[in-house]
């Protein structure tokens, strides 16, 4: 009898490896279209992922999710590489939603802020590097 085809799954953070699992049935993920699901046969692509939870599958864990920040998604052959700003691992969906509300669409809301503020410093001090100028 055959083995059944799996993937192997690595979500890198910033400066580590936050999970390398091998034995993957399916993933599912979350883009700012929708969620989307990866089995072990479908066509490799490239996909933006938006904050939300990273569901996988494997045969020692069963179900697992992962909240994740917003990243990219590479599918190669049988190997998928998830790479996020943050992830938190748990068991407790509830509890995985609720720290992506309060973590990670915080952030980006707190990113635009500083956004914001830097534009609008930017601007004062081409303003006033242009009124030094005329002087």
């Amino acid at each position: 009898m055959q083995q059944p085809t799996l993937m192997n799954l690595k979500i890198l953070l910033p400066f580590q490896i936050f999970a390398a699992k091998t034995g993957v049935s399916r993933i599912v993920a979350e883009t700012r279209e929708g969620s989307f699901g990866l089995l072990p046969h479908r066509l490799d692509c490239v996909a933006a992922l938006a904050p939300g939870i990273l569901t996988y599958e494997n045969e020692p864990e069963g179900e697992v999710f992962v909240a994740v920040d917003e990243g990219v998604l590479v599918k190669t052959g049988l190997n998928v590489v998830v790479s996020v700003r943050n992830a938190i691992g748990g068991t407790d969906l509830a509890q995985l939603h609720e720290a992506v509300k309060k973590e990670f669409l915080n952030l980006t809301q707190r990113e635009q802020n500083v956004r914001s503020v830097m534009a609008i410093m930017e601007s004062d001090l081409i303003r006033r590097l242009a009124e030094f100028h005329h002087d």
